[in-house]
């Protein structure tokens, strides 16, 4: 506002703001003392004249220049310019004056600058719901001013950033308004403030490398880290020690997302480090964790380790690779959902499921492993998915497991996955193994496509099986199970060999374009029905 001026001039000062104006008093002539003696304050200052009254509404006033220069003549560069000092809150107050400063206000460039001063994302990250976040290109927005709209979204959190809380506290007048926003230097002094008024447990972590904290997670928080570009690789938490993360019971709705998580122990022996894991979650907790990249150096243990009754996480977009054990591992009856993620050259299995294990795999790209794909054994289970899984040549160094390995009464259900260029078979049942395996592609393997062993007894139904360096389906040492309605052409020796005492079922199946026999047999009771040749 403009302060009132006074002195010569004034009157036509252009900046002069509207004033109120009292209508005047009427004043009798003067008088004498005795005249006055008698007469009352009344008659001394005389009567103020009765205000009209009137009815309806009164008619519009014209603008006062001053107020007429800043809403309709001020340039626009110069009001952007002002409003580039203001903070979130002033700037919805600016936007209430009229329609021109509410256009103003709302500039996209205005709230990107604030947006990125607060967030650091370079891109808007939206948050229509809880357990949900994802990056957008603000040209391909439908809303006219996604920064804002995030910062909406975003608003109440607390801001982990080493070294920021004191400039934040410290400058109470520069930051007058946040009230509803913290800042601490660690993630543990953060996961500590949930007491806070206002708190509503969002974390945001900023860029950097948190090292050795004891993130121990057993409430509903999400946490997000909150950098400029590829967001995860520029948040970094890692633990020379522990486990990273420890998800406990009372984390149900937990949300983790958008960083890099490391297991990096300098003593990477099974003598100190068998129980430790990027990623631990424990009995009766389902968190999500999301976009995130998952790092162990450890050659125990896993780097992801779901374990226990009610371990249900949801595990989407991560990319867990390079480690030296296990990719991912599901054990003890936990359960789960893991989604898009990538999971390659691990130097165990890509994916372990263990003792009633029952996870849903879907949309992974499982490849370039040092050892299985997928693992599943001691009455593993599972349902999994339109995944890819194989192995490359150049990586496994002619490793004999196979892309999908099945033992000792494991029994999952593999539909519409690719199993290809495995440096051994595509799938492995073996001693007692079980498993449903349907409409699948398997190609392209050094061996056989399907090896079924050792009073293993799978179903293996409605695949297409081709292109294989050896055989189709291969079946020896007591192995049984039911080969049906499988498409099998193309292998480089029969389409199904059957030997050493195994007694399988084979039916409806089509054998064509093999550069040997259609099914080789020795000296075995078999049944087959309904072929085409």
């Amino acid at each position: 506002m403009v302060a009132e001026e006074s002195g010569p001039g004034a009157q036509n000062s252009p900046y002069q703001l509207r004033r109120k104006s009292l209508p005047k008093r009427t004043v009798c002539p003067t008088k004498t003392n005795m005249e006055g003696a008698s007469t009352s304050t009344t008659e001394n200052f005389g009567h103020r004249p009765k205000r009209p009254r009137v009815s309806g509404k009164c008619p519009d006033l014209p603008a006062a220049p001053a107020e007429q220069y800043l809403q309709e003549k001020l340039p626009d560069e110069v009001v952007l310019k002002i409003f580039s000092y203001l903070l979130e809150q002033d700037l919805c107050r600016a936007a209430c004056v009229c329609k021109r400063f509410s256009e103003l206000a709302n500039d996209p460039i205005l709230w990107k600058r604030l947006y990125m001063e607060v967030f650091e994302y370079t891109r808007p990250m939206m948050h229509p719901e809880a357990g949900k976040f994802y990056q957008i290109n603000p040209e391909e927005h439908e809303q006219p001013n996604p920064w804002k709209e995030s910062f909406q979204q975003l608003y109440k959190g607390a801001h982990v950033k080493p070294g920021f809380a004191e400039h934040f506290y410290s400058n109470p007048a520069r930051y007058k308004g946040r009230d509803n926003m913290f800042y601490y230097d660690t993630i543990e002094d953060a996961l500590g403030g949930g007491q806070e008024p206002h708190f509503d447990g969002l974390i945001f972590v900023h860029s950097g490398i948190y090292t050795d904290e004891w993130i121990y997670i057993e409430s509903p928080i999400t946490m997000i880290g909150a950098a400029p570009g590829k967001v995860a690789e520029k948040v970094i938490i890692e633990n020379t020690r522990d486990s990273t993360f420890v998800f406990m019971e009372g984390s149900e709705d937990a949300y983790v997302g958008f960083m890099t998580i490391r297991f990096n122990p300098d003593d990477k022996s099974a003598q100190h480090h068998n129980a430790h894991h990027c990623l631990e979650i424990t009995v009766n907790c389902s968190p999500i964790i999301d976009h995130c990249i998952i790092r162990s150096t450890c050659t125990v243990g896993s780097a992801v380790c779901v374990s226990g009754q009610g371990a249900c996480p949801t595990i989407k977009h991560c990319n867990i690779s390079d480690c030296e054990n296990v990719g991912l591992y599901i054990t003890d009856h936990a359960q789960g959902i893991y989604e898009d993620n990538e999971i390659s050259n691990n130097a165990l299995a890509g994916i372990w499921v263990k003792n009633h294990g029952n996870p849903i795999i879907r949309r992974n790209h499982i490849h370039h492993g040092r050892d299985v794909g997928v693992f599943t054994f001691d009455h593993g289970l599972g349902f999994i998915e339109d995944n890819e899984i194989f192995d490359n040549s150049c990586n496994i160094h002619r490793n004999r497991i196979a892309g999908f390995e099945v033992k000792a009464y494991a029994n999952p259900t593999v539909v519409r996955c690719e199993i290809h260029h495995g440096q051994t078979g595509g799938i492995y049942v073996h001693e007692k193994g079980r498993g449903q395996f349907i409409e699948n592609k398997i190609y392209a393997n050094n061996f056989a496509g399907v090896w079924i062993t050792s009073n293993s007894d799978p179903t293996i139904r409605g695949n297409a099986i081709f292109n294989g360096n050896q055989g189709g389906v291969y079946i020896f040492g007591d192995g049984r199970g039911l080969i049906e309605g499988n498409d099998i052409y193309g292998n480089a020796l029969a389409g199904i060999q059957i030997r050493t005492n195994s007694c399988p079922i084979v039916r409806h199946n089509k054998i064509h374009d093999g550069q040997h026999g259609g099914i080789y047999v020795v000296n075995l009771r078999i049944i087959f029905s309904r072929y085409t040749f």
